[in-house]
């Protein structure tokens, strides 16, 4: 069955019936199947994302609950270290949103902290783990069906190492994408085997390390069931196979019957191998299946084994890196695209200044940015753009943002949008991004691409566009003719800031200082979007926004014409008129065509109304500080072998019905009245269906999209945002658009780790529900600059069942570093250039996982002066230890203390094998007898020793008996003790 993992299902639907075509390139047949609807029901595995019947849990509510409780216990062990209070009960019954309270530095300032980027993070993690079983429905490693131990072991494994790669190199994005997948194959080991059924109560941890071998297997020929008494299936494991405890999984095919003879089958109403002797099942996926009696304990040994496997990527990575890599922070990156051509030297001089100032000033507070991005970019002509900077490291950001100098120039267009897309792809979704330029885009052609990839990522962009309308443009130190930027040139960038819900400052370089104000004001934790609409052409009109008692620092932005005049009312009937500039309500500063005011204060709650008179384009932004937030992803129904929801990519059709995934972040007592889809340029408003999921989590439903732009608004009341009985309404807008299409594509990959030096190919099918037939034009970036290839278009034939496909190669370099992420945007647009549709796919560079073998620690020594009648403050013990990674290992990276409050020194040495030794000497008061040091190769492989005081005044002598040490890890195992008696005799006295 397994050979056929890259099948693809595509489902008809009828009243009655699913026809599914099933086409396999391998075994080059077609194959029409038709399965009752009423068939439809229990799955192949634990539910994808949601239940809504019955007690059953899904594989969302199991990576959540892991995720949750593991970060919990990385931010108390933080807090410990730190000897700060940590008050919150580690269990099941953790949110989201009190973990992130908890592992937050600081209480003070509680109210200015945003949890939208840790609900994105996770919502992220499991949306990737229920897209398995839309991506890999029937392949059996990827859920351990038919016995494919060693195959899905191979699956985790290699995942991990991937994850770790990228992590070590901040690809947070691919890390989370790969984690995702590797969470739901090791979930459903305990869902399709009969580990529960054999009787064990904590995981298999063999499957998180590939240096382990797999045991007692039942072997190819070894009956392993009976038949079902029948409904009844829960002894139909033979009393062989439970009494020598043999591990199996059910076999599952929904095309044959055949099976090998007395194998057991997964079970459920699709799975034909469940028809033939034995008959019946053993899978655990919910409470109606074969098993379902231990349903609830195979989740819950699910959620214990994926937080080992977090556990042992902590390990690897560091508390800090493995909190990045659950989004665990409280603001947005600071993400900077700048023009180094020679005119630029003002604006880059700005920039610095912008930057060091949010630095500075934010340094060690919840405000602080949670990392800092840098792309420049040049003239064509030098073919420069990039290299890109990501770091957390404010003295790496403010040495590489200083050396930044001004050169070249001329009267070409500069690389603006691949410096662009280079940020874009690597920024966290829900960042903002800051373009300084004042030459048009060389590379317009990339600016489908650009919104792709703006509305993947929801992420926001904002142009400060300097001296870009004037009549003599000049160039600094550059003897070149002036050139004049069209409106056309500044059109893409106007257009590009509409679609992320950012803005295109057009200002002379004397006014950059005022305008770089936007920039600090959104470099603040919990900023939240209240309202922003545009009017293109200009018209009068009237906007009104909702302030709620958790907002602060309420900021309204006007980009328009020198005549553009406004009138802004507050909510108990006080107004102020453009004309001034320090009124009762705000103040008002003026740069180019952006009109900045602040609201004074915002004790007046309620509705507020502006209007603003112009013929001209304009647009208006309402932004503020909030916990309050919301998040949410499209996704789709699917009918068939894993009927549920899943993250949809690219547009929705216009006409059609979508679905929104929507999650309130900050409260835990938000009731939401209204999500709607609102054209931004005019009053078309499209009202959704809610459905409550528990928490606060909710499906929208929108029976019909027009064509159009639209933005997703949210209204609400919470009780706690108010001091009086009556709750308080809030309203919160999505920034991005989210544009319709006529043109539906689909891509499926056969991985999405690729090794250095290999080619992948990625299979993509378009239809049209407008036309039908026709030709498509198609274009494939990827934003590494690799080698590529793919069709430049795609015919849809009358006889081609209304649909065309293609496939596009992507070729990684042999030199790729291990942990490369590479983002690949491939878009389809009709013929005519008006519709366009696309995918955004991420791939992860990972070298074969070849060093599998953890650290190996042997202990030298445990000398101690501490005795039980002495008090511990006063007296110090120490343990040394040796460390190898052995000759063929990757090397030793870092030795950390994980438990214990002493000290760490290490040294290295040579080994007369050659192999590098660490020498790790840890000294103590003897209040703290114990030690756990965590040791980490280059790989990301993780080795833990352990120490303990012994009640003695002398050196304890070296023993086999005296060491108390393991691994925990992927590439971990049981620490050798072989270590030679000369390693001890030549490595002490050089600690000494």
């Amino acid at each position: 069955m397994d050979n056929i993992q890259n099948v693809k299902i595509i489902i008809f639907s009828s009243s009655s019936f699913i026809i599914m075509i099933i086409m396999s390139t391998k075994w080059s047949f077609l194959l029409l199947l038709a399965v009752p609807l009423a068939l439809i029901g229990p799955t192949q595995s634990f539910k994808p994302l949601f239940v809504f019947n019955g007690n059953s849990i899904s594989h969302r509510e199991i990576t959540t609950r892991a995720v949750l409780r593991k970060t919990a216990e990385v931010c108390q062990s933080i807090a410990a270290a730190a000897r700060r209070d940590f008050s919150l009960t580690i269990d099941d019954s953790l949110t989201a949103e009190r973990v992130h309270k908890a592992c937050s530095s600081s209480r003070k300032s509680a109210s200015l902290m945003s949890s939208v980027y840790f609900y994105g993070s996770i919502a992220y993690i499991y949306l990737s783990n229920a897209n398995v079983d839309l991506m890999y429905a029937l392949s059996d490693k990827h859920h351990f069906d038919s016995e494919t131990f060693q195959k899905g072991r191979d699956l985790i494994t290699q995942g991990v190492s991937a994850v770790k790669a990228s992590v070590k190199l901040e690809n947070f994005i691919a890390g989370r994408s790969t984690l995702g997948q590797l969470c739901h194959t090791l979930q459903d080991f305990y869902s399709h085997s009969n580990w529960v059924e054999l009787g064990y109560t904590h995981p298999y941890n063999v499957l998180i390390k590939p240096d382990k071998p797999l045991e007692n297997l039942a072997g190819p020929n070894v009956p392993t069931c009976r038949n079902c008494a029948g409904k009844n299936c829960n002894n139909n494991l033979l009393p062989d196979v439970l009494e020598k405890r043999l591990l199996t999984s059910g076999y599952f095919n929904i095309i044959s019957s055949e099976k090998p003879e007395g194998k057991c089958s997964h079970g459920g109403c699709l799975d034909q191998t469940s028809k033939q002797d034995p008959v019946g099942g053993i899978n655990k996926d919910d409470i109606r299946s074969s098993h379902g009696s231990l349903h609830n304990q195979s989740a819950n040994l699910a959620v214990i084994a994926t937080m080992q496997l977090l556990e042992d990527i902590r390990l690897a990575v560091g508390e800090k890196n493995f909190l990045r890599l659950m989004g665990l922070s409280q603001s947005s990156v600071l993400c900077f695209v700048i023009d180094t051509t020679g005119s630029m030297r003002d604006d880059i001089a700005q920039a610095k200044t912008v930057a060091f100032n949010i630095i500075d000033s934010k340094r060690g507070t919840l405000q602080e940015p949670s990392g800092y991005i840098l792309v420049p970019f040049n003239d064509p002509g030098m073919q420069c753009f990039g290299p890109l900077l990501t770091t957390t490291d404010t003295d790496i950001f403010k040495e590489r943002i200083e050396h930044l100098t001004s050169s070249g120039g001329g009267d070409d267009p500069e690389l603006s949008l691949s410096g662009l897309q280079l940020a874009l792809t690597a920024a966290p979704p829900l960042s903002e991004i800051f373009v300084f330029t004042d030459a048009p885009a060389k590379d317009a052609h990339l600016k489908s691409t650009i919104t792709a990839l703006i509305e993947s990522t929801k992420s926001v962009v904002t142009f400060l566009l300097t001296d870009v309308l004037s009549s003599r443009r000049k160039r600094s130190l550059q003897d070149v003719l002036p050139r004049v930027v069209s409106q056309t040139d500044v059109q893409l960038y106007r257009d590009l800031a509409r679609a992320s819900g950012g803005q295109a400052i057009e200002v002379s370089k004397s006014d950059l200082a005022v305008a770089t104000s936007v920039i600090e004001d959104s470099s603040g934790s919990a900023m939240v979007t209240i309202f922003q609409g545009v009017r293109n052409p200009g018209k009068p009109a009237h906007f009104t926004f909702n302030v709620d008692g958790s907002l602060t620092n309420v900021t309204i932005y006007i980009t328009g014409t020198s005549s553009l005049t406004f009138n802004l009312i507050s909510s108990t009937g006080i107004s102020q008129s453009s004309s001034e500039s320090s009124g009762p309500l705000a103040s008002l500063k003026l740069a180019g065509n952006l009109r900045r005011l602040r609201l004074n204060n915002v004790s007046e709650t309620g509705l507020w109304k502006i209007s603003v008179d112009s013929y001209d384009l304009y647009s208006v932004k309402v932004t503020g500080q909030s916990p309050v937030n919301f998040i949410y992803n499209l996704v789709e129904a699917y009918e068939g072998l894993h009927a549920d929801f899943f993250l949809k990519e690219g547009r929705p059709l216009s006409g059609g019905k979508a679905t929104l995934l929507v999650t309130v972040t900050g409260s835990e007592s938000v009731n939401v009245t209204e999500v709607t889809l609102c054209d931004s340029s005019s009053q078309t408003k499209v009202n959704g269906t809610l459905q409550a999921l528990g928490g606060s989590n909710f499906l929208v439903t929108f029976i019909e999209i027009p064509t159009g732009d639209f933005v997703v608004r949210l209204r609400g009341e919470d009780r706690s945002l108010s001091s009086r009985s009556a709750p308080s309404r809030f309203q919160r807008q999505a920034s991005t658009q989210m544009k319709t299409s006529s043109i539906s594509l689909t891509a499926e990959a056969n991985s999405t780790n690729i090794e250095p030096g290999s080619t992948t190919s990625i299979r993509f099918t378009v239809t049209s529900t407008a036309s039908g037939v026709g030709k498509f034009n198609v274009r494939a970036t990827n934003d590494r600059s690799f080698d590529s290839t793919s069709p430049s278009s795609i015919t849809i034939k009358a006889d081609s069942r209304g649909k065309g496909n293609g496939t596009v190669t992507l070729t990684v370099p042999d030199n790729a570093a291990s942990g490369t992420d590479v983002t690949i945007t491939i878009e389809v647009e009709d013929a005519a250039a008006t519709d366009i549709n696309y995918v955004v796919l991420r791939f992860s560079v990972t070298a074969k996982l070849t060093d599998v073998n953890g650290p190996v620690c042997q202990e030298v020594s445990t000398s101690t002066n501490c005795s039980s009648s002495s008090l511990c403050y006063s007296s110090q013990w120490e343990f040394v230890a040796n460390v190898t990674d052995g000759v063929t290992g990757t090397g030793i990276e870092r030795v950390t203390i994980r438990e214990g409050n002493g000290t760490l020194n290490t040294t290295t040495v040579v080994g007369s094998g050659g192999e590098n030794i660490t020498v790790a000497s840890y000294q103590a008061s003897c209040c703290a007898d114990k030690v756990e040091l965590s040791v980490v190769d280059n790989v990301g492989n993780v080795g833990i020793c352990l120490g303990q005081v012994r009640q003695s005044t002398t050196v304890a002598p070296v023993s086999p008996a005296n060491v108390t040490i393991y691994t925990t890890s992927t590439g971990g195992h049981t620490l050798s003790t072989t270590l030679c008696v000369w390693i001890t005799v030549v490595t002490l006295p050089l600690w000494k």
